[in-house]
């Protein structure tokens, strides 16, 4: 195994984590974790080297915390550092952190937890919990001892990441979504750079787009592309390296799913270095991209200009969700994300059709027509 730094810290961290969110299912239940496969998976990953796992309150509906304690009896627990995260979307006052901090101690069987995060800020809910004091709130439970180092995990735009940022010294660490696909999503390669550049250590979560980037890519132009490679690697392989390549890139979470992944990420991080890319290896990564890129239906860039809808269709989300499923062929999960994750209430069938938007939209596109395209096919059996 690989190690690298963690930021300011005197730490080593291995270059991959244990993302403890994807883990083996009974019955396709998230609730039901299929606990002999998944323990096998995550001591066969620390007797190789990790030394970082990573949970949730809210992971595998609530069983993935009881769940790791289990994982991590027998010694395992005294051989990786555990980070959790603070629900901040259920805080209403310092109690409740007070209250869930002590359940997730209970619930993990340990004395403290190593990386403690802020689960899931954006903007709006840095505010509430900014009004609340919660800095000074995990101070206090820094002296007692109840955490060892305080960070956040991030969804939203770059600005709202700096703000977090800048807004408290005492951040030890943060978590972002980056892969070669969001250089310019949400924190992005800038946000990257920033928090490096401010002594943080930076945790990369979804480094292969939730899978999407470890399936076998779209025959033409992508496979094409991979193949010109002089050094053949799998497609999950050359997004791991490409973060790994940046030495602002602290960690590697990964959330396995089975054990044939576990085994093939942990030979990944074992080649892994920082400038082990070639100049030539790294634009063949930026083709890819625009490969990838040139497969979209939608130009829609997301810039919001035709927000707010009258009628509270969330277009540029519903784009979003079309176009990954067209770029990474895959409308199924296109179909989970409309119908689970977007509200009946910000659907496209709610379009009357008014051609409000259209005037707005830089690009031209013609909105009320794509609406009733990706309505009828995101809702297609």
């Amino acid at each position: 195994m690989q190690y690298r730094t963690f930021g300011a810290l005197d730490w080593k961290p291995s270059a991959l984590g244990f993302g403890a969110m994807r883990l083996p299912l009974l019955n396709d239940d998230a609730g039901q974790i299929d606990a002999p496969l998944a323990t096998a998976m995550i001591r066969y990953a620390i007797d190789h080297g990790v030394n970082y796992v990573d949970t949730a309150w809210s992971y595998h509906k609530g069983m993935g915390e009881p769940f790791l304690a289990q994982a991590l009896a027998d010694g395992y627990r005294a051989k990786v550092s555990l980070a959790t995260k603070l629900p901040t979307w259920l805080i209403q006052s310092l109690d409740d952190c007070d209250t869930y901090l002590n359940r997730q101690l209970e619930r993990l069987q340990t004395d403290v937890i190593d990386f403690y995060l802020l689960h899931s800020l954006h903007q709006e809910r840095w505010h509430a919990l900014r009004a609340l004091n919660v800095t000074a709130w995990a101070e206090k439970q820094l002296a007692a001892g109840k955490i060892r180092h305080i960070g956040f995990s991030f969804h939203d735009r770059y600005e709202a990441f700096q703000e977090i940022l800048d807004d408290y010294d005492g951040w030890d660490f943060c978590q972002i979504q980056y892969n070669f696909m969001d250089v310019n999503e949400q924190a992005g390669m800038r946000g990257l750079h920033y928090a490096a550049e401010k002594g943080l250590a930076v945790v990369v979560m979804e480094p292969l787009r939730g899978g999407k980037l470890a399936k076998n890519p779209p025959p033409a132009p992508v496979a094409r592309l991979w193949a010109q490679a002089p050094i053949q690697r799998t497609p999950a392989d050359w997004a791991l390296q490409w973060l790994w390549n940046q030495p602002e890139v602290s960690l590697v979470l990964s959330g396995m799913s089975t054990m044939q992944q576990v085994v093939e990420n942990i030979a990944s991080a074992e080649r892994s270095g920082v400038g082990s890319l070639t100049s030539g290896e790294l634009a063949l990564v930026e083709q890819v991209r625009a490969a990838y890129q040139a497969l979209i239906p939608i130009p829609c860039t997301a810039c919001g200009y035709c927000q707010p809808c009258p009628q509270g269709v969330a277009i540029p989300r519903i784009f979003g969700i079309y176009n990954e499923g067209i770029m990474y062929d895959d409308l199924p999960g296109a179909r989970d994300a409309y119908r689970n994750w977007l509200d009946a209430t910000e659907r496209a069938d709610l379009c009357v059709e008014c051609h409000q938007c259209e005037e707005q939209c830089p690009q031209s596109i013609e909105i009320p027509t794509w609406l009733q395209q990706v309505h009828a096919q995101l809702l297609a059996v």
